[in-house]
C-alpha cells in the first residue's frame, strides 16, 4: 500500500502543524511540515516568496514543492493554498489519505491575528471571509475525509482522525 501518508488540509489557523506533530508521534510516522519544506528549498520565508514572486509565482512554487515529496509513513501538514495546486493534490492524493480540518468562519478568524504575518495568500482585495468562502468546496472536494474540529480539542481532533483512519485501513 503506498498510500500510507497522512495528509492534513484546510485554512490557515486549522491546526494542521500542531496537530500534525502530535499525530506522528501516536502513530510513529514521521512528520512533514510542507510549509517548511517550501521554505528550505526556496531559501526564503513564505511570506517574502510571496511578496517578492506575487501570488501566482508562490502558489506555482508550492505547487512544484508539494507535487515532488516522496515520503512513506508521514504526516504532511500542508500550506493552506495548497488546493490550488492541481498537480500537488493529484500527487498527494495519490502517496496518502487527504484528511479536511473543518471549522467554521468564526473560529478560523479568532484563531488568526494578523493573516499577513503568517504567509497567507490574499489576492488584491480579498479578505479572509472571501478566501474562506473560496477554499472550503476546494478543500472539500479532495478530502477522502472530512473532520469536523468545531468544539473539539486537540485531543478530541487527533482521537476521532486515528478511529477514521483504522476504519479505512482495514
Amino acid at each position: 500500500m503506498n498510500k500510507d501518508n497522512i495528509v492534513l488540509i484546510g485554512m490557515p489557523g486549522a491546526g494542521k502543524s500542531t496537530l500534525g506533530v502530535v499525530l506522528a508521534k501516536v502513530l510513529g510516522y514521521q512528520f512533514i511540515d510542507a510549509d517548511l519544506v517550501i521554505q528550505e528549498k526556496e531559501n526564503r520565508l513564505l511570506k517574502d516568496i510571496i511578496s517578492q514572486e506575487g501570488l501566482e509565482g508562490f502558489i506555482q512554487i508550492e505547487n512544484d514543492v508539494n507535487a515532488s515529496i516522496e515520503t512513506k509513513h508521514s504526516v504532511i501538514a500542508t500550506g493552506g493554498s495548497v488546493i490550488y495546486g492541481k498537480e500537488a493534490m493529484e500527487h498527494l492524493r495519490q502517496i496518502g489519505t487527504i484528511i479536511y480540518l473543518k471549522l467554521s468562519y468564526r473560529t478560523i478568524s479568532k484563531r488568526l491575528g494578523n493573516i499577513r504575518q503568517r504567509g497567507v495568500v490574499l489576492k488584491k482585495g480579498q479578505d479572509l471571509a472571501g478566501l474562506y468562502e473560496e477554499r472550503c468546496p476546494l478543500y472539500e472536494k479532495y478530502a477522502d475525509i472530512v473532520v469536523d474540529c468545531e468544539n473539539m480539542d486537540l485531543e478530541e481532533t487527533m482521537e476521532t482522525i486515528v478511529e477514521r483512519i483504522l476504519t479505512i485501513v482495514e
